[in-house]
């Protein structure tokens, strides 16, 4: 590039007068202009690097420039002068201005207010310095105190320094009052330390005059007349005056008042200290600070002035003088020791009145923050997290329920007795929660702080980047949920930004926010698991009472002093949970290494009461749900079962030798649970309460009957293959032909939803629909051109609906509609489900579910009787309700489920035989379900409840009815889910995978088989436990029982009086009817029409039952509608029964008619199944 160029590139405003010249005389450039536009442009981009040091000449003397960098500049600046004068268009250069900024903070006054007041290090340091200098200053008085050898003056009429006490004729008579003042004015001061304490008095008045000009605003007589300037003058220029006039320089000055100096530069220093290390929340120890050094400042004062004042009087000594003060002060008085002069009397006087008025303060404003820290929490120490260990709780607002369930499930685990529960709060801490933080049991583990997880500063002061883990609870009572998550959402990503190696688990409570916090160690979506557990309890009863019992920690403990038998067998069983253990390292499972997985499954059930659901491959982390007996055991496998405790908490007993091999971490004897699989309870028998013995015993023999019996298959020892299943071999392949015929159905089709609602939905395997269904025809209770139907009645459904009652059409219900809809679902038995809708739903919530077969929607309410006739309440399967969001918030916080509860009780009085499922908020309404006042049963349960809460139980709930039947659940139950995560990271895999919200290929699903008359011959649960193992391959986890409530189970002084709330009505109306015949008999007698209306009015009369008049309600209501009314008989029967959920029963524990059990079933995906039930009924049972 030659001039030209470089004139033209670098915009030289007389450009063309260049290139002119450049093209007239190209000798005379010799590229000197290049080099010049060169030389500017690599000036204006060269940056100066910085000074080494930043030292205080520097900002006196300005900018200065190092010897080097002043020669380089002088030699270019030379060399450029030059070439502009030999070049003709040097003129251009004088329209270039050079700016300099800041110009103000280059005078020397702002250069030393920088150095003095603005640098925080250097203030500090200055500060440090000049707090040094005042505590020298008071203890080269001390020194003067101690080396003081007798009052000497200077007498200013013969110029002698005379002891006092001399004669002298000029000061002979010098008193007032008749006090000598001579003492008090004049000291002896040695010349040293003359000389010192006027080097400190000049430096210190030097830096007070400096700093009182630097910090001028405007008003020099206030900075003159503050009283530390005043005490400043006071200590320093008396010893200036000696300077200039030596005779006085044994003139007393009360350096001493020093110390008031140092306490205000002390806190000074202080609020400088913080700035510099970045610490604001140091309230309380300022003022902690101040408070003692006002106190020591006062007492300092009151000593060093009484010893001088005494000087004229007593002359006290330096230790009589302390000695006096703290005696005085500390209100003791003994009076050996006290002031002789009025002067010292009066500084007395003065000084307790200054300590009355100043030290209250102080206290007060000491309490005050002492108050608000305890509101606040204060700090958890850096010290304590780095030798502790502890977690961090964030939520919203705290309320004692949630604090109780995270403390008592977090701390039932032993590995997490020593860690300390930080919780993270915005709110101040309530008054209960504030009142059980104090209980010992948990003031010393737990810690509140209130502030925000969006505050580095907060999440500094819980510590969380030493956290183990941090917990985030979103808050399911605002009435706005998205809201809610909006916030959740924001703490995760706050304290992912602040702790990226932090373990995080967080609650979301809508699906469609939770692929915000994907990035978090475990994520639980609320709405997910609550409509997938409703969605189950409708397939396989009470889903949610038997993962409520799992994933809650217990001993099996609850209702072992119960008289009814149903409470021990279920309270023993509900202590059973999930656990997991490497193949290789299990005394339960190392036997059966290179096994099938339910020859595994089987024996260890047999011989250890332990059922083994799932595995995980060593080198995988995909965990697999029974994965069928194609499955071979690897000694690395990860093995998951189900038992009442863990492998290492136990002790084994072998009958074959008396050795006994001891746990790796033994627990307490009362914490250590036996397996319930060796453990034989006689189920007919009611006086003996079941064995609570610490060991496994390993039974002799095997179980023998006298009745002859048809045989079980053994189950195969070698893995099988997928196609043909032992057991199955003698089905020919015409029995299965009907199965690949509903399969090729002109209607439904298998695949995966074209429309998800949201994104990181299931992707799970469904019957769908070839063409979707207009949305007009997904409306019940409105005809269209496709349909004419407009109640679930007319539609003629071959199988019962199923009604879910929601406030509005959320993407949660997408998760209740999936499992019902599941591939692995027969077509003949998919149940209509019918969405009775408070509100509207919107076009894409229509979009995504119109692909699904027989799912219709409803806009009414579960208050209005017609609205629930119409969507067939009165021949439904289940009735779901799902708690609303709108009533989630009250005044008083239980009051939240009021409007739920007495619907379903509505519900409940008109079709009793209804099967209603319930969702509540709290789950201590629980007890309001199915309430009956005068049920004398229900008594009882309530009263067995309170015996649990007394004794610290977790599951103090679980014998109430409803819950036991799974008639309602609470989300809240959910909780533990993500508080067990902690120590258990696969329980919400597991539970993801049972409730089928995961879909993974070989990994079984969560299914239920009823017990008919033709498989009671199995008699035992172990003998199902093979049959089903050896034949199609499933794993039992457990019986959901019904029985009916006989007034004999209960003790004779607690029989059951009225289990039927008809029956006491129908007992109370006898009187009335006598009343009303007696009646009809006093009336003259009619004969013909006359007769037969006046009976017609008599029946009318007669009072009837509350049964009776409620049904008679509902049939009126049908008959109005035009509703077909037959159906309305079914339910009005009376619930006289009770169910439970047995997890894991005992190998010999007998099965009942009716009995439903718990099935984990192969993946139907893996193999040909060929399904006809070798039990002797359908395996696929819903009901």
């Amino acid at each position: 590039m030659g001039c030209t160029e470089h004139a033209r590139f670098y915009g030289c405003p007389r450009t063309e007068e260049a290139v002119g010249l450049a093209a007239v005389q190209p000798e005379s450039c010799g590229g000197t202009c290049c080099a010049l536009w060169r030389k500017m442009v690599d000036g204006e981009n060269e940056v100066p690097p910085l000074p080494p040091r930043f030292r205080f000449r520097d900002l006196l003397q300005g900018e200065q420039t190092w010897p080097n960098e002043d020669k380089l500049h002088t030699a270019a600046v030379r060399s450029t002068s030059h070439q502009l004068l030999r070049i003709k268009h040097a003129s251009a250069l004088s329209s270039l201005v050079q700016v300099e900024f800041y110009t103000n903070e280059n005078t020397v006054k702002e250069r030393l207010k920088l150095f003095f007041i603005k640098n925080q290090r250097s203030s500090l340091r200055i500060r440090f310095f000049h707090f040094s200098l005042k505590l020298l200053s008071c203890f080269l008085y001390i020194c003067r105190v101690l080396y003081d050898c007798g009052p000497r003056r200077p007498c200013l009429a013969c110029q002698n320094y005379t002891l006092f006490g001399t004669d002298c004729p000029v000061f002979q008579n010098y008193t007032m009052f008749g006090i000598d003042w001579a003492p008090v004015i004049w000291v002896d001061r040695g010349v040293e330390l003359w000389a010192l304490q006027v080097s400190v008095a000049v430096v210190c008045l030097s830096e007070t005059l400096l700093l009182t000009y630097l910090s001028y605003k405007g008003n020099m007589w206030e900075q003159i007349l503050h009283i530390m300037f005043l005490l400043e003058i006071i200590n320093t220029v008396p010893f200036l005056i000696t300077v200039f006039y030596f005779p006085l320089h044994n003139l007393f000055v009360p350096v001493f008042l020093n110390c008031w100096l140092a306490k205000h530069t002390l806190e000074n220093m202080i609020n400088d200290f913080h700035r510099v290390i970045q610490r604001t929340q140091s309230a309380m120890f300022n003022q902690v600070l101040i408070l003692i050094s006002t106190l020591l400042c006062l007492i300092f004062t009151c000593i060093c002035g009484i010893q001088h004042l005494e000087r004229a009087g007593r002359n006290l000594s330096l230790f009589d003088s302390i000695y006096f003060c703290i005696v005085t002060f500390s209100t003791v008085g003994y009076g050996d020791v006290y002031p002789k002069i009025w002067p010292s009397k009066l500084l007395v006087v003065i000084m307790i009145s200054v300590a009355l008025v100043v030290l209250p303060v102080q206290f007060e404003q000491l309490a005050y923050l002492w108050m608000e820290r305890q509101k606040s929490g204060g700090n958890y120490s850096r010290r304590r997290a780095e030798t502790e260990r502890h977690v961090v709780l964030c939520v919203s607002s705290l309320k004692i329920d949630l604090l109780m369930d995270f403390l008592n499930e977090f701390y039932a685990h032993p590995k997490l007795q020593d860690y300390y529960v930080i919780i993270l709060c915005p709110t101040e801490v309530d008054t209960r929660v504030r009142r059980v933080l104090q209980i010992p049991l948990w003031s010393q583990r737990v810690i509140y702080l209130q502030g925000s997880a969006l505050k580095d500063k907060d999440l500094f002061r819980a510590k969380l980047d030493n956290a183990e883990a941090c917990f985030i609870l979103s808050s399911r009572c605002e009435v706005d949920r998205t809201a809610a998550d909006h916030q959740t959402i924001l703490r995760a990503w706050a304290v992912k930004d602040f702790a990226p190696n932090c373990p995080l688990y967080v609650q979301i409570l809508k699906p469609e926010n939770k692929f915000h916090v994907k990035f978090a160690d475990h994520v639980v979506c609320e709405e997910e698991f609550k409509y997938a557990l409703l969605a189950l309890n409708c397939i396989c009863p009470a889903t949610s009472t038997l993962i409520t019992l799992l994933v809650h920690t217990s001993q099996g403990l609850e209702g072992q002093q119960s008289p009814e038998q149903w409470h021990r067998i279920y309270g023993r069983c509900s202590g059973n949970e999930v656990y997991n253990i490497v193949l290789k390292d299990s005394v339960f499972f190392t036997e059966y290494e290179g096994k099938s997985f339910t020859y595994a499954s089987f024996h260890a059930q047999k011989k250890y009461g332990v059922c083994l659901i799932g595995v995980c491959r060593g080198d995988s982390k995909t965990i697999l749900l029974n994965p069928g007996r194609q499955y071979t055991m690897h000694a690395s496998d990860m093995c998951f079962y189900i038992s009442i405790t863990k492998e290492e908490n136990s002790r084994f007993k072998f009958q074959g030798d008396r050795c006994k091999k001891d746990s790796k971490t033994r627990l307490p004897v009362h914490s250590i649970i036996a397996s319930m699989g060796t453990v034989a309870i006689n189920l007919q028998d009611t006086s003996d309460t079941p064995s609570r013995s610490s060991t496994l015993s390993v039974p002799s023999e095997p179980f023998k009957c006298s009745s002859k019996r048809p045989s079980i298959a053994t189950v195969l020892e070698v893995p099988v293959s997928p196609v043909l299943h032992a057991g199955e071999s003698d089905q020919s392949e015409d029995e299965a032909a009907p199965f690949w015929e509903d399969q090729s159905s002109d209607v439904y089709i298998m695949g995966y939803p074209p429309n998800l609602p949201y994104i990181g939905s299931s992707q799970t395997f469904c019957h769908l629909l070839k063409e979707k269904t207009p949305h007009c025809c997904l409306r019940l209770e409105k005809g269209c051109q496709h349909n004419h139907c407009e109640d679930a009645k007319a539609y003629s459904f071959w199988n019962k609906p199923i009604i879910v009652s929601a406030e509005t059409a959320g993407n949660g219900l997408y998760n209740f509609i999936l499992p019902l809809r599941a591939s692995y679902r027969p077509k003949k038995e998919l149940n209509p489900i019918v969405l009775l809708l408070d509100n509207p739903p919107d076009a894409q919530f229509l979009e995504t579910i119109c692909w699904f077969p027989m799912v219709y929607y409803m806009v009414g309410s579960m208050d209005s009787l017609d609205d629930l006739l119409r969507c067939g309440v009165s021949f439904a399967a289940n009735m779901v309700v799902v708690d609303k969001e709108s009533t989630m918030t009250a005044k008083e916080d239980y009051m939240a489920d009021a409007k739920t509860i007495v619907n379903v009780q509505t519900l409940f009085r008109l079709f009793p035989s209804l099967s209603i499922i319930t969702e509540l908020t709290h789950p201590a309404n629980m007890r309001f379900m199915q309430f009956r006042a005068k049920d004398s049963y229900s008594q009882e349960l309530s009263k067995l409840e309170k015996k649990e809460k007394k004794k610290g139980s977790n599951l103090a709930f679980m014998f109430r009815l409803p819950f036991a039947a799974g008639r309602v659940f609470s989300v809240g139950m959910l909780d533990t889910l993500l508080y067990q995560s902690f120590v258990k990271d696969y329980v919400i895999t597991i539970t993801r995978l049972l409730l089928g919200l995961d879909t993974t290929p070989g990994s079984g699903f969560l299914c239920s088989m009823q017990i008919t008359e033709d498989d009671l011959w199995i008699q035992t649960y172990g003998r199902l436990y093979q049959k089903l193992c050896s034949t199609v391959g499933d794993i039992p986890i457990g019986i959901y029982r019904t029985e009916s409530q006989r007034p004999e189970s209960l003790e004779p002084s607690q029989s059951q009086l009225s289990v039927n709330v008809d029956e006491f009505e129908d007992v109370r109306e006898q009187p009335r009817r006598k009343w009303a015949r007696r009646l009809s008999r006093m009336g003259p007698r009619l004969t013909g029409r006359g007769a037969e209306r006046c009976g017609q009015q008599r029946a009318s009369l007669l009072p009837r039952s509350e049964r009776q008049e409620l049904a008679e309600v509902v049939k009126k209501r049908m008959q109005n509608l035009g509703l077909y009314t037959a159906s309305l008989d079914d339910m009005n029967g009376s619930q006289s029964s009770h169910s439970y959920v047995l997890i894991n029963p005992p190998p010999d524990t007998r099965l009942e008619l009716h009995d439903i059990v718990y099935i984990v079933r192969e993946d139907p995906l893996s193999f040909i199944p060929s399904r006809k039930s070798s039990l002797g009924n359908t395996s696929w049972t819903g009901d």
